[in-house]
């Protein structure tokens, strides 16, 4: 544990303060979004701070991290056991020359290696860019260009994928030795006491995310030493996380929802960060683990829970007590299943990479269906329409008078410098409706939201209704391009495993939209189809508005492509729409 000062020791109280007011109100929704208040820190170290006082205290021996592997062998870290090997981790980087605000980019699956890295690194004050273990050597190649990179710790499995420029970097291998790398290994020699250069400015950069890129080229957000750590109390509280808990995130490293769930939030609250680590997902192996280990508290993006849903979970008797949602918003469908087999509703909650938790359903309070949360303690949302006046339905906005602690300190350029945020508010590029009571619904994003006819049509709500089908397991629906109506949507679909693409299956999807839809909301083009994906999971609907453009224009139509035209027993006759 590194030596201290009087105002260190300041800086720490005034964060465990307010951790503990969102602690204490965590079911007294109206009076934590009006009493809290984030702390105001001039030097913050999250690591030597917060994580080293949590290893000095009370909970020492209590486990602080916990890995289960595909064989079922589990690796447990006390927070004394991590805080002295993380201070190892710490010490070896300084050996190797690396110095406070160097960038580091990291490339690891969910391994111990990683939390000690993520913690030594934090030490130091190094910037570190999470990277999936997805990216190919193009893409690794432009993200170290991009991103200014000088240090890189990768499992030695996917050493090889690194570009030859990258020989200019210092680089650590995790695992096996690769020529050319510094084995990580040899950190194990290194003292368990770090002693810090010097206090960390509560505004030094952290982190550096790229995000997922769902409309265009990934953008570098910056985050400080406290717009993610000390920001995501906001999500420990959305999540409902308590003192002792065991908290399992599905998110795969490299993404900004794996420092939310799998480090800040749970640590935040001296919780237990649990992590089944799977290669390919197995939702049978996920739902043992959980049973097993009696995980209390469950975060998983709505693919997850569409794959779970499709097990018999009533049979896996839980010690669940939240359950929560994030990434995209989820289907109605999959809320009810959970609800009916554990008696625990999915409470959704709403981030982004440039944020944490800022609009959830908070813990205690009644979820209203389709409803993603209200806004939570700590930010102030607005909704502003075309024009930028306020209004009960457009784009959704974080007011920044204040600036609330959890929103980034802005995004880097390509020559290295950032672009600060300013102004009245941040714009999220989301499109909500705000209901009288505070509760937020989720339209779209701006770019995915069309007109047909003269009607404002929201892709999430016509795909909520269609995964209601039975054999539907994922879709996604774009505007198609029509000379009368402007657009018409049409939804591109995979089905469940076993279940023909075949017009009976389009047939009864059909039916199934024109009894649970208005007319002017109908989907009128099926199309069975794999979906492209950003490599964080998420849909590129952008990509699937361009290959309709282009099939319409040259007159195109897909083997697995079906429209309402094509099927007489619908009874089509001529529509009555306004146009």
């Amino acid at each position: 544990m590194p030596a201290t000062t009087w105002r260190e020791e300041l800086m720490s109280e005034k964060f465990e303060t307010a951790r503990n007011f969102l602690l204490n109100h965590a079911r007294d929704h109206e009076k934590a979004c009006r009493e809290f208040r984030w702390p105001e820190l001039d030097t913050f170290n999250w690591a030597l701070d917060w994580f080293d006082h949590v290893a000095s205290g009370p909970r020492s021996r209590q486990t602080a991290l916990w890995v289960i592997d595909e064989s079922g062998h589990g690796t447990k870290r006390t927070f004394k056991e991590l805080s002295e090997r993380s201070s190892q981790v710490a010490n070896y980087f300084r050996s190797l020359g690396v110095k406070r605000a160097d960038r580091m980019m990291l490339m690891l699956g969910n391994i111990p290696a990683l939390w000690e890295i993520i913690l030594g690194a934090m030490k130091v004050g190094v910037v570190v860019t999470p990277t999936t273990t997805l990216l190919t050597g193009n893409e690794l190649a432009e993200r170290i260009h991009r991103g200014g990179i000088r240090h890189i710790v990768a499992d030695s499995e996917y050493a090889a994928r690194f570009p030859s420029e990258s020989s200019e970097c210092t680089r650590i291998a995790v695992g096996s030795s690769v020529p050319g790398w510094h084995a990580y290994g040899e950190s194990e020699g290194a003292a368990t006491r770090f002693e810090p250069t010097g206090p960390t400015s509560a505004n030094d950069p952290l982190q550096l995310y790229f995000t997922s890129g769902t409309t265009s080229k990934p953008k570098l957000v910056v985050h400080s030493h406290t717009t993610y750590p000390v920001g995501h109390l906001s999500t420990m509280y959305w999540i409902g996380l308590r003192p002792g808990d065991i908290h399992c995130n599905v998110s795969a490293p490299g993404w900004a929802k794996h420092a939310w769930s799998c480090v800040f939030a749970p640590w935040n609250a001296e919780a237990t960060v649990f992590v089944v680590n799977q290669r390919r997902f197995n939702a049978k192996s996920l739902l043992d683990a959980l049973v097993s280990a009696n995980v209390t508290t469950f975060c998983a993006p709505p693919t997850v829970w569409r794959m779970l849903v499709l097990e018999e979970l009533g049979a896996f008797k839980t010690n669940l007590r939240e359950v929560v949602s994030a990434g995209e918003p989820l289907n109605p469908e999959i809320i009810t299943n959970v609800q009916q087999a554990w008696g625990l509703t999915i409470r959704e909650g709403y981030g982004q990479t440039e944020t944490t938790a800022l609009v959830g359903c908070p813990p205690g309070e009644p979820v209203k269906a389709g409803s993603m949360g209200k806004t939570l303690p700590g930010y102030q949302t607005l909704i502003l329409d075309s024009n930028n006046v306020e209004a009960t339905e457009g784009e959704l906005c974080v007011a920044l008078e204040p600036r609330p602690t959890g929103v980034m300190i802005g995004y880097q350029q390509d020559d290295g410098t950032t672009a600060r945020l300013h102004g009245a508010f941040h714009r999220t590029g989301d499109v909500v409706s705000r209901a009288t009571e505070g509760h937020l619904t989720f339209i779209g994003r701006a770019d995915d939201v069309f007109k047909s006819s003269d009607y404002r049509l929201s892709p999430f709500e016509l795909e909520s209704a269609l995964i209601e089908h039975p054999e539907v397991v994922e879709c996604a629906v774009v505007p198609s391009p029509d000379p009368l109506r402007l657009a018409i949507p049409k939804a591109f679909i995979v089905v469940k495993p076993g279940t023909s693409a075949s017009r009976e299956t389009a047939l009864s999807i059909f039916q199934h939209v024109r009894r649970i839809l208005a007319p002017y909301k109908r989907v009128r083009i099926i199309e069975f189809s794999e979906l492209p994906k950003t490599i964080s999971g998420k849909i590129r609907r952008v990509e699937l508005r361009k290959i309709e453009a282009v099939k319409v224009r040259s007159g195109e139509k897909g083997p697995l492509e079906f429209r309402e035209e094509d099927f007489p027993e619908l009874g089509n006759g001529p529509r009555i729409e306004r146009i």
